[in-house]
């Protein structure tokens, strides 16, 4: 390590003045930490999050569930609240990891991070979330730009998600055995607006897969997308799996999604 300055405001404002000042956020550490550690990062000074209380808990809102940014994933898993509106999520979030990850991770740090691996913004993606943060609301859809970026502006911070209640919805993912990250992950949700398919793992970022939502959207079944085309030369390849493979993993974790969805 090297030398840095720590804070550890107490209110969201103080926060957001001190990462308009170059600070860097840190919200569970899961990548933060350890890209310091391997010289990837060097912020000059590091704002924890974790004591501002506001930041946390999980409440229904008429028919959406918010999630506080500052959240664990531990507390999203185990949440009754969840459980009983949005049951996939409750699943995304126990899969995440191991114990440890989920005892310190967070969702704002995750959605924030946007690693192309990470689970939770298919999840976002998918059901069609809105980010909260200290200046504004972003649709899911404007707020992933690709590898490890968003639509957040320098020094903006995220204060919670909130989900809308979907009326089925499912998560699958094919973990890489050493990380538990997403070799593929498919989110599958009827939503109001119609089904909506998001899959990480396979390339520079999420994304919404607009042949599985059209075959699904005229048969909500797992035959419908059964012979529904990936493009592998959309899909990354590294020694975990080809471009070739992942495509095919797309079509067999969303099939898997569907019916889980539906049991």
């Amino acid at each position: 390590m090297y030398a840095f300055t720590y804070e550890r405001p107490a209110s969201q404002a103080d926060a957001a003045k001190l990462a308009q000042a170059g600070g860097k956020l840190l919200a569970g550490g899961q990548t933060l930490l350890a890209s310091m550690k391997l010289r990837l990062a060097a912020p000059e000074q590091i704002v924890d999050l974790g004591a501002i209380a506001d930041l946390k808990g999980i409440r229904r809102d008429g028919n959406a569930i918010v999630i506080g940014a500052m959240t664990l994933h531990a507390d999203v898993a185990e949440s009754a609240e969840v459980k009983a509106a949005i049951p996939a999520l409750a699943a995304l979030a126990s899969g995440i990891g191991d114990k440890q990850v989920r005892a310190r991770g967070t969702i704002g740090g995750s959605v924030a991070n946007n690693d192309p691996a990470a689970d939770y913004p298919a999840a976002l993606m998918a059901l069609g979330a809105t980010v909260r943060t200290n200046k504004r609301e972003i649709k899911a859809d404007d707020f992933f730009q690709g590898l490890f970026t968003t639509a957040l502006d320098e020094g903006e911070l995220i204060t919670a998600v909130s989900f809308p209640i979907p009326k089925k919805a499912a998560y699958v993912k094919f973990p890489q055995p050493a990380s538990l990250f997403a070799l593929i992950g498919v989110f599958v949700a009827q939503t109001d607006g119609g089904t909506r398919v998001a899959v990480t793992g396979a390339g520079n970022g999420v994304f919404r897969h607009a042949g599985m939502e059209a075959a699904l959207n005229g048969s909500f079944a797992p035959a419908a997308v059964a012979n529904v085309k990936t493009d592998a030369g959309e899909m990354s390849s590294d020694l975990h799996g080809s471009s070739a493979y992942r495509a095919h993993l797309v079509g067999v974790m969303t099939q898997r999604a569907v019916a889980k969805a539906l049991a």
